[in-house]
């Protein structure tokens, strides 16, 4: 599991559901959440809270993303790949602290993905779940 800490810098809300910005080291990550701040008190500006999201959630690109609709961007650079014959785990030393994913060892082949590579690991909104 990938955890950074961070503090609730927007909530946005309608009906039942909200829109959580929450700020990590200067950089704004957007997550929905089945609450709102009258049934989830911890759902508060400035509030400090987790962020966790599964390596097998997270997307690598190389190159321009400017085109695509995923919110949560960390641009980095590759420090660690351990593959085997399908999947591989890579950890991309970013802004935010180290993300970790999870891919197929054919797309780190397809991508071009060794050591040192520069890649944006990207998270969809909706897999983003906060914890105190």
């Amino acid at each position: 599991m990938n955890v950074l800490n961070g503090n609730i810098a927007e909530v946005r809300v309608n009906g039942e559901l909200s829109i959580v910005r929450v700020d990590v080291k200067d950089h704004l990550l957007s997550c929905i959440v089945i609450d709102t701040p009258e049934t989830a008190d911890y759902l508060v500006r400035g509030g400090e809270v987790k962020v966790i999201f599964k390596e097998t959630e997270v997307i690598i690109a190389k190159g321009d993303t400017q085109g695509i609709s995923l919110r949560n961007k960390f641009k980095g650079k590759v420090v660690r790949i351990d593959s085997d014959i399908l999947l591989s785990k890579l950890a991309i030393d970013t802004p935010v602290g180290t993300i970790t994913s999870i891919i197929t060892s054919n797309a780190v082949k397809d991508l071009g993905v060794k050591l040192g590579t520069e890649v944006t690991a990207m998270v969809k909104t909706n897999e983003l779940i906060l914890s105190r």
